[in-house]
């Protein structure tokens, strides 16, 4: 049986890409970090998460030098706080974004960064992000939850810690 050169040629080149799709699925599943919300991040009340031990009300919470948490509700269609308050956390500190919500599947992106998870009802999606330099980002909801979901949007802003105040962020 002979086999036309050119019909070799897009055979290897299948074969090649069937390996690289496979490759990079790979390394997104296992090498790059990324993972789905577990149950090692925390359960909570779906109907109610603020009513759990682990859940506090949503704010900036000092923990540590340099060190805080972030809790923060996705509900339809805005984020609490980010919506009407923007979030504040001090440059050349360590936040872990704690989000709950009790209505819909949402989702936590925060634009420009590698924070992305998803929010489901009934688990307490957990990210820990350092920033370094003071900016504005923008917080979106890139998980369909409703008809509004295109406005469901927020803001953080990081600022320099000379010009932070925790007082003003609860």
């Amino acid at each position: 049986m002979h086999v036309h050169r050119f019909e070799k040629l897009w055979l290897v080149a299948a074969l090649f890409l069937i390996v690289l799709f496979i490759g990079t699925v790979t390394y997104g599943a296992v090498g790059a970090g990324f993972g789905m919300v577990g149950a090692e991040s925390g359960e909570v009340n779906p109907t109610d998460p603020f009513n759990s031990s682990e859940v506090r009300d949503p704010g900036v919470y000092k923990v540590g030098e340099d060190e805080y948490d972030v809790y923060v509700e996705a509900r339809r269609y805005r984020f609490v706080p980010g919506t009407e308050n923007p979030i504040e956390v001090p440059a050349g500190s360590t936040v872990t974004f704690h989000v709950v919500s009790q209505d819909v599947i949402h989702g936590f992106e925060v634009v420009g960064t590698n924070i992305n998870t998803m929010v489901i009802p009934g688990q307490m999606a957990t990210v820990t992000v350092e920033f370094d330099e003071p900016g504005a980002y923008g917080i979106v909801c890139n998980e369909y939850c409703g008809a509004a979901h295109h406005s469901m949007a927020g803001n953080l802003t990081v600022v320099p810690q000379s010009e932070f105040d925790i007082n003003r962020t609860e």
